[in-house]
């Protein structure tokens, strides 16, 4: 029962709430699951056909090269970059509101780095030569050029994907062993293994609290490094529209902006279906649709800052690239581009839009869409007309490279509904740590 006084829930009632999200699905998740998992098999297929008939059945064209994959690559690296800003960032500036989403954002990071990896292999054709990327001893005297960007990109992802993977298990490991002490038979010795023998004794809590902090200050500049090395693939080449020192900060806030994004379109559901209302409350929902704008605004900032120096500069070859963006065969998603990411979130501005779920999930998807096609018109344009007429091409998506970037989506969505039904979408103890100091103080003795 929550507390009289106050309102909010006890100690008791976190458990219960959270450990109740993981009882046997219903008919509902079952489904959600089966569309998930045919939208899948057809991505699978035409992944399958790919590699028989070759690149080709992908619209791959001279000199569009990079197209779909490496756009949905760029689009999927982003959205992990959000997970880490609310677990790290936000954990060392203390900002409280981030205890109820940050569980299900550090799951995000995990699963959108683990779909932006199949990409780079995917986009290879003949994926199981991927091993050539990686710099060790051979026969074949074969090294990668470590001046080149896309070698810094295996570094950097790794790198980020390590860290973020000990820093979500690391948090975990309390809310494992209330899992455990809930749990009989054999759910109870797998717990028991994950929980690593957690007793929630004072010196574990201490030699914890210090390792959740040093891993939250380690993951932190990965949030900047990662994306600007990503935004240099582009940035060193010297491409009309490419050849910018705008792009590593524009990456990182489109990154960040995309990402906040695809936590709205993951928790609010969560909230919704799992009835988390006291713990996900109008005030989370208000703080992450204001990180929305401000990241918007500053995004908006940068397509004018763009557009200025084209035009400022005296390059007749930007100004080309430019005008041909907006005027020409992919104007329309140029202006779709700009409609989502920044007249759409404006709306953001009224508090009533930012505590409406409806209002902040539409603008979400819109967001999403925005920023997949934000990177479709950096790679897409640019490579269509470059510095000579006789380069220039206009790349048709397919159905097979079309099947395959949704059937990202659904390899996302597919870990993320298995995730919260194996593991506590919720953060046990740092729910707990929020509640009001009155329940705090006389709270029955749960040491999680």
């Amino acid at each position: 029962m929550s507390d009289q006084r106050t309102g909010a829930p006890t100690f008791a009632d976190v458990n219960r709430d959270v450990l109740r999200t993981l009882e046997p699905p219903g008919n509902l998740y079952f489904g959600w699951m089966c569309v998930v998992v045919l939208i899948l098999t057809g991505g699978l297929l035409a992944w399958v056909g790919q590699v028989w008939w070759g690149m080709g059945m992908a619209g791959k064209r001279t000199p569009q090269m990079w197209a779909m994959y490496i756009t949905t690559f760029v689009f999927w690296i982003g959205i992990g970059h959000a997970g880490t800003l609310i677990s790290a960032v936000l954990y060392l500036f203390r900002a409280r509101w981030r205890t109820s989403v940050f569980r299900a954002a550090e799951a995000m990071t995990i699963f959108a780095v683990l779909t932006a990896g199949l990409f780079p292999l995917i986009h290879a054709g003949r994926m199981w030569f991927a091993y050539f990327l990686l710099p060790y001893p051979n026969q074949r005297y074969l090294w990668p050029n470590f001046r080149s960007p896309l070698v810094w990109d295996v570094f950097a992802i790794s790198t980020y994907l390590s860290i973020s993977t000990i820093f979500f298990i690391v948090g975990l490991v309390p809310d494992v062993a209330a899992l455990r002490d809930g749990s009989a038979g054999w759910r109870r010795r797998i717990y028991g293994m994950l929980s690593l023998g957690w007793e929630g004794s004072d010196s574990q809590w201490r030699h914890y609290r210090r390792a959740y902090g040093l891993f939250a200050a380690l993951a932190t500049p990965l949030v900047l490094s990662v994306h600007s090395v990503v935004s240099w693939d582009f940035a060193m080449a010297l491409v009309p529209g490419w050849h910018s020192t705008l792009f590593a900060p524009f990456f990182v806030d489109g990154a960040i902006f995309s990402g906040f994004a695809m936590v709205v379109v993951l928790v609010l559901p969560m909230r919704h279906f799992f009835r988390l209302h006291v713990y996900i409350t109008d005030r989370h929902l208000d703080a992450m649709a204001k990180l929305i704008l401000v990241t918007g605004l500053v995004l908006t900032y940068f397509y004018v800052c763009e557009i200025f120096t084209s035009l400022y500069s005296g390059d007749h070859f930007e100004k080309a690239s430019l005008f041909w963006k907006v005027t020409k065969t992919y104007a329309w998603a140029l202006w779709t581009m700009y409609f989502c990411n920044c007249v759409a979130p404006l709306v953001l501005f009224w508090k009533r839009a930012r505590t409406s779920p409806a209002t902040l999930y539409v603008v979400s998807i819109l967001v999403l869409i925005g920023m997949w096609f934000e990177r479709f018109n950096i790679i897409v344009p640019s490579l269509a007309h470059d510095f000579y007429p006789y380069t220039w091409g206009i790349y048709v998506p397919t159905l097979t490279d079309s099947a395959i970037v949704i059937g990202s989506f659904a390899w996302f969505f597919l870990l993320f509904l298995g995730f919260i039904k194996l593991m506590p979408s919720l953060s046990i103890v740092e729910v707990k740590e929020t509640l009001p100091p009155p329940v705090r103080d006389r709270g029955h003795a749960g040491h999680h």
